[in-house]
């Protein structure tokens, strides 16, 4: 849908000419809602460490847990289990926004873990007490599809039991749709055409997503519901 307007205002970039600097040549793409909804209580994180934290992050901790109890896992029992994360991610556009606020305050201790992109599944490791395999992927647009190898690969080897591994991507700048514009890169509807003959670029899209993957072997021995 349209752009929203607490992201950026796009009628003031918005400019059909690519070649314009600064331009913006698409009015949509694929948003969540709320993004800056978070309950740091539950997860024991406070009010100002999540304001330094990157939406992602806080995304991730949410679709985990939420992943986890969707596969009949409980979050809490976790804690010591050989439990590997494997998180996909490539864009920073919370640490840009904090650093163009001119807000000195804001670059806290709170912030260098906030934006670092390791930390996004390290943080879900330390909530949980896994002690697995803990690493966040950035290959671009293939990054969950590559944690997602990882973790099976894990899998097979051992390395750990159980994985939670999947990918997490917002578009909180007006940055990258600038420079995806004066590159042509973008259809012009904001939509995928993947193989189609009016394919005419790609439609950027935020959103995260997370699997619990076992050994099938594992799996069956413990009962689980397994899809």
């Amino acid at each position: 849908g349209p752009i929203p307007r607490e992201r950026f205002d796009i009628d003031a970039f918005f400019d059909a000419d690519t070649e314009v600097p600064g331009g913006i040549a698409v009015r949509e793409a694929g948003f969540v809602g709320a993004v800056d909804g978070f309950d740091p209580a539950f997860f024991g994180i406070s009010m100002r460490e999540a304001r330094g934290m990157d939406p992602q992050q806080r995304l991730a901790l949410e679709v985990a847990w939420e992943a986890l109890e969707h596969a009949g896992q409980a979050p809490d029992r976790l804690s010591t289990t050989p439990t590997g994360v494997y998180i996909g991610q490539c864009s920073n556009d919370y640490a840009v926004l904090m650093q163009r606020s001119g807000d000195a305050s804001l670059l806290d201790s709170h912030f260098t873990s906030g934006v670092a992109h390791s930390v996004t599944s390290g943080r879900i490791s330390y909530l949980l007490g896994l002690q697995g395999p803990s690493l966040t992927i950035d290959t671009a647009c293939s990054s969950s599809l590559v944690a997602v190898h990882l973790a099976c690969q894990a899998l097979r080897s051992r390395e750990c039991r159980m994985a939670l591994a999947g990918g997490v991507n917002l578009m909180l700048s007006e940055d990258l749709f600038i420079a995806f514009s004066h590159s042509r890169m973008l259809a012009r509807d904001g939509r995928c055409k993947a193989f189609d003959a009016a394919a005419d670029g790609f439609g950027r899209g935020e959103g995260c997503g997370m699997v619990v993957l076992k050994r099938l072997v594992d799996a069956q021995a413990d009962g689980d519901r397994i899809l």
